[in-house]
């Protein structure tokens, strides 16, 4: 069946995306996702901001016969994802969310029961509830979509686990095809996200290109907050608008949002603790055009957001990894018009970023869990353990995720949990503990990398792209260190307060032709690793054991440290 449906599917797509959503073409790596989606396999979607990822599902579920599940983080988002769909005679699109009221829910799934409603747009939470995933099989979904599909390999402090339970809420609903999109993912999140989500081994991966070479990239280097304050304020005030300031904490974004309102401009504040309205009110107003800047202390703000006149994003501090950094300045500059992306940066960063990208459920927790499970003599629910171990439902999961993870728990097709044969609750708590461990060692090399790009001589562009596997040769001139090489004048150079600069870029080592980006290798004592990154007479690689780690060309050839990996499994 699948693959007569297939036949003929780039003329049906097109023909479907130009009656119903009056697109007369499709851009590149669309057409391919479609009809990847069309014939079955499950499907991973990389794709810049604005480059129409959303696309994909929306023709593709037009096409497929059922309904299709989306699963969205925000509920702003979906909002917008609905508004975006076309009226008068259009697919109908619902939405089930905390924010509804119970007769908009139950209109809600009855447009589902009956066929009305070809898009069902939920967050994660909502997939973990029984009644939801029973009703959800009842309707046979047709495609399960998993969008901002960077949540699944994320594990910062806005982590959200139930991003990590999506697999079993596909089989509990009839094992529908898997379309994850995102924006930002580099070779190991591509892999991390297809094996989180249980994706088929005949899984299409459809990467375009990450270049945006719009984008001016910027690196300012702080002694003092003090002065870093000032210059973000400064440089905010002066870009044209609109704007998006992001800040590490809810306190910097009411106090820069302050700041810059007493200059005369319209700048709001955005971040987790507000009032739900006040988010919704901020949000519109940006999109809107009511609002100059936006100042910002969680990176979901922007995730999917239909703003083409981004001119700036500002970061205030240091990101936590190049993953949500390259997300968030992808916000800018969607209309193909010069922005700029300026990150200020100030070496005690990394203190703070660390305690957020380390936060993993510690021994004590994974062993009142495991204990629970264990205890329980069956399989148990969630919200069980939760009940016996007085642990709030978000503690609990990432708890059950990372013993799962570790091998130590199984969950089956009720969606219940129950313990490995032969494996007790203690080896369990160890088990896991490994593996909270090799994490956060993994999302601290993270964080080097972060401040490695914020550290670098060489050409910016070519160390972001590198990190995403995707080579670029030369050096883009349009980054400050560029620009500083490109022009005899001292001042032209990258902008820094009160900090050493760090020289000029490494000359290039004869052997790093052998290790391009992507090339796969072996270290003699850490194991299995990928090529990265290569600048100059060095090369960072991601270790499954070790995270990332940088290695001098000269000693990976003098010691013969690394073997190169001609077969995956060997």
């Amino acid at each position: 069946m699948q693959a007569q449906r297939a036949e003929g599917a780039p003329e049906l797509l097109t023909r479907t995306a130009a009656d119903v959503f009056g697109w007369d073409s499709l851009r590149p790596g669309q057409l391919t996702a479609m009809e990847a989606v069309l014939a079955g396999r499950d499907t991973l979607v990389v794709m810049p901001t604005g480059a129409g990822k959303s696309a994909v599902y929306q023709v593709a579920g037009t096409v497929l016969a059922g309904p299709t599940v989306v699963v969205s983080p925000l509920i702003a988002l979906q909002r917008d994802q609905i508004a975006g769909l076309p009226g008068h005679g259009g697919p109908e699109a619902v939405a089930v969310n905390s924010a509804q009221g119970s007769g908009e829910t139950k209109a809600a799934w009855e447009a589902v029961r009956h066929g009305d409603a070809e898009f069902l747009f939920l967050s994660p939470e909502q997939l973990a509830k029984d009644e939801v995933l029973e009703r959800l099989a009842e309707a046979g979904p047709s495609l399960f979509v998993v969008d901002e599909a960077q949540c699944v390999a994320a594990w910062g402090h806005d982590f959200r686990p139930d991003y990590l339970r999506l697999a079993h809420a596909v089989r509990r609903v009839g094992g529908p095809t898997v379309l994850a999109l995102t924006a930002t993912a580099s070779p190991p999140v591509r892999e991390e996200i297809v094996r989180r989500l249980e994706m088929g081994d005949d899984a299409a991966q459809v990467v375009a290109g990450f270049d945006r070479p719009n984008i001016t990239l910027e690196v300012r280097r702080f002694a003092d907050d003090a002065d870093r304050r000032r210059a973000v304020v400064e440089r905010a005030a002066a870009e044209a608008k609109p704007g998006i300031v992001y800040t590490a904490t809810r306190r910097d974004a009411e106090e820069y949002a302050a700041e810059l309102a007493g200059l005369g401009l319209s700048a709001a504040a955005y971040h987790a603790g507000l009032p739900a309205g006040e988010r919704s009110r901020v949000h519109d107003a940006f999109l809107a055009g009511d609002a100059d800047v936006v100042v910002v202390a969680t990176s979901a703000f922007g995730m999917g957001i239909d703003k083409e006149d981004v001119r700036f994003v500002l970061h205030a501090a240091l990101p936590g990894s190049l993953d949500a950094y390259y997300q968030e300045i992808g916000r800018a500059g969607r209309d193909g018009e010069p922005a700029v992306a300026v990150l200020h940066y100030r070496p005690g960063d990394s203190g703070l970023q660390r305690m957020f990208a380390t936060r993993t459920p510690d021994e004590e927790t994974l062993g009142e869990v495991a204990e629970a499970v264990h205890d329980s003599g069956g399989p148990v629910g969630l919200d069980e353990l939760g009940a016996e171990t007085d642990l709030s439902r978000r503690r609990v999961t990432a708890a059950a995720n990372l013993l799962e993870q570790a091998g130590a728990v199984r969950t089956d097709e009720a969606g219940q949990v129950r313990p490995e044969p032969g494996v007790s609750a203690d080896d369990a708590t160890e088990q896991a503990a490994r593996t909270a461990r090799a994490r956060k060692r993994l999302e601290e090399s993270r964080l080097e990398m972060m401040r490695a790009y914020a550290d670098t001589p060489g050409c910016r562009r070519r160390f972001l792209l590198g990190y995403f596997g995707e080579e670029y040769e030369g050096r883009c001139g349009n980054c400050d260190t560029c620009r500083a090489e490109e022009s005899p004048d001292p001042a032209a150079g990258t902008p820094t307060e009160g900090v050493t600069e760090t020289g000029d870029a490494p000359p290039e080592h004869p052997a790093a032709a052998e290790y391009p980006a992507g090339t796969r290798v072996r270290h003699r004592e850490w194991g299995d690793g990928m090529v990265m990154n290569e600048e100059g007479d060095r090369i960072t690689v991601l270790f499954d054991s070790m995270g990332y780690r940088t290695l001098s060309l000269s000693a990976v050839t003098d010691s013969d440290l690394l073997t190169i990996r001609t077969d995956p499994g060997d």
